[in-house]
Order: C-alpha cells, then sequence, then structure tokens
C-alpha cells in the first residue's frame, strides 16, 4: 500500500516498462503519477498530465528500448510537458539508454549519438539522470547534469551466491569487460578469464582464444548488453570446448534483437539470468531465462535523490 507522505514527490511512466515503473512505485510506496500518451493518426506523440506537478520533484520512468525512437521521443514529449507544468526538478531515470554504443568517432564522419541523446534531454528539460550500466561510463561526461550511474552487478552476484555453485570462473566475453568481470569475481571470490575475439563487423563476433584457466569450472559469462547474442553464444561454446563443466551467462540489459533467442535456446547456456530494465514480450521469455529486478535498487536511488543523501551508498 502507498505510504510514503511527502506530497512533492511524483513517480510517472513512460511506455517503455510500466511494469518495472509499478515496482519502483510500490517500493518507495507512492502511486505512479496520472499521464496518459496517445498517438495522433498521423503518428504524432501527445502527452497529457492528469494531475498538477507544480513544485513537485518528479521521476520519469522511461527505457530508451526497442522501438528505441519512439521511446525516446516519448520521453522528451513528457519532460517537455512537466517543465511547462512548474514541476521544480525533472529526473529522469533511463533503466537502459539507448544509444550508448554510439558514443565515439571510429571512422570518419561518425556522429556521436550518444552525446546528441543527451543534449536532446537536457533540452527538454531534464534535471538530473539516473541510469544503469551505461555501455560507455564517459557517457556520464556528456552531461551538463548530474548522472547517478547505478551498477547491475551486485544484483547479478547475490542471484549466483545464492545458488551456491561451486568451483566457478567469471568470464568477460571480450577485453572491455573485465572491470565489470573483475566486480563480479570479487564479490563470488571467483577467479576470473576472458575471451579475446575480433569483430570483423558490426553484430558479428569471432572467438579466438581464453585467456585463463576454466577446464572444469563452472564459467560465468558477463556482460552489460546481449544483443544478438553472438557473442555470448559463440562464447559459451569456446568454453564448453576449452573443458568448462558448465556455462552460465548473465547481463543488466537483455536487448535480444534479430536472432537472440534462437540463438540462445540452440546454445551451450545453462541458464540466462538478465535484468528488467528492459521489459520482455512473452516470446522473449525464454525458458533457460531468469529474470531479477532492478526496482528495489532504483526505487531507493530515487528515494535518496529526493532526500539528498548520499547514492553512492547503494553501490556497497
Amino acid at each position: 500500500m502507498p505510504n510514503y507522505r511527502d506530497p512533492k514527490l511524483k513517480v510517472f511512466s513512460c511506455s517503455s516498462n510500466p511494469g518495472l515503473a509499478k515496482e519502483i512505485a510500490d517500493h518507495i510506496g507512492l502511486p505512479l503519477g496520472n499521464a496518459q500518451t496517445t498517438r495522433f493518426s498521423d503518428g504524432e506523440i501527445s502527452v497529457k498530465l492528469n494531475e498538477s506537478v507544480r513544485g513537485a520533484d518528479v521521476f520519469v520512468i522511461q527505457s530508451t528500448s526497442a522501438p528505441v525512437n519512439e521511446h525516446l521521443m516519448e520521453l522528451l514529449v513528457m519532460l517537455d510537458a512537466l517543465k511547462r507544468a512548474s514541476a521544480k526538478s525533472i529526473n529522469v531515470v533511463i533503466p537502459y539508454y539507448g544509444y550508448a554504443r554510439q558514443d565515439r568517432k571510429t571512422r570518419a564522419r561518425d556522429p556521436i549519438t550518444a552525446k546528441l541523446v543527451a543534449n536532446l534531454l537536457e533540452t527538454a528539460g531534464a534535471h538530473r539522470i539516473i541510469s544503469m550500466d551505461l555501455h560507455a561510463t564517459q557517457i556520464q561526461g556528456f552531461f551538463d547534469i548530474p548522472v547517478d550511474h547505478l551498477i547491475g552487478v551486485p544484483i547479478l552476484a547475490k542471484y549466483f551466491q545464492e545458488k551456491e555453485l561451486d568451483d566457478i570462473v567469471i568470464v568477460s566475453p571480450d577485453h572491455g569487460g573485465v572491470t565489470r568481470t573483475r566486480k563480479m569475481a570479487e564479490r563470488l571470490k571467483a577467479p576470473i578469464a576472458i575471451i579475446d575475439k575480433r569483430r570483423p563487423q558490426p553484430n558479428v563476433a569471432e572467438i579466438m582464444n581464453i585467456v585463463g584457466h576454466v577446464r572444469g569450472k563452472k564459467a560465468i559469462l558477463i556482460d552489460d548488453i546481449i544483443d544478438t547474442a553472438g557473442t555470448i553464444t559463440l562464447a559459451a561454446e569456446a568454453l564448453m570446448d576449452s573443458g568448462a563443466d558448465e556455462v552460465y551467462a548473465c547481463c543488466t540489459h537483455p536487448v535480444l534483437s534479430g536472432p537472440a533467442i534462437e540463438r540462445i535456446e540452440k546454445s551451450v547456456i545453462k541458464e540466462l539470468v538478465v535484468t528488467n530494465t528492459i521489459a520482455l514480450p512473452e516470446e522473449k521469455k525464454l525458458e533457460k531465462a531468469t529474470i531479477l529486478s532492478v526496482a528495489p535498487l532504483i526505487g531507493e536511488a530515487i528515494i535518496r535523490v529526493h532526500e539528498e543523501l548520499s547514492v553512492s551508498k547503494l553501490f556497497d
């Protein structure tokens, strides 16, 4: 039952992940704010706020997951509505930040779309960003407003601690994920291994070598995003070929686009553990998948921001 007493805290949801938004509001002890998102016949987005937000600290929950452009535009329209309705502060909770993989120029004339999205959010009225496991941590610096960057490793690590697996090794699917892998390994008191891979073109990965000892061990692959699942399934196969007993995989953001579901179903991965930063439709809920909730973590972050307490305590 709602029990949070401060009427100046309001939580609204856009349409990308209403289930998670409801969980977050329930954790805080608030009803979700009353707002409607509709489409005109030509596809234009309309947002209507059905309650006053004047002088309130407002938190808007929206993952910019597929369809990315629809969800991003809906969020921008919502922010403009809140700004024009005189909200005291507009805090954007983006569990999954779309376009995060376009964070730098890799070729001449490339855009830096992650920075463009940051500019759009600020222009629309955002005063603060709360996000989880940004694909590139430097995206925090793309904003000129505060960014609270939450991490999913503690949630994933707790799940595997409770499974009480013996003789495990934590595996990074590439060199870029080593820091995340070390954090997981420290929590599980386990060694690490690294998959050395080369990616000849986007969404195509070629496994090259495994650095570390995996023979006879239960391997846990960890990544921030699983998109087409090419990397993670090839990595799992390489681990089994190198003598691993079992392979588990986990990530914060289950994008699972294109052939991902079929690849994971046919793979040697015993269990896929993900969080609910992205709402999965029924057809993407695999039998071998376990979904963990990030609602308590985000709910606590919202309370701490509103009450002007330290958010870094949540990283412990």
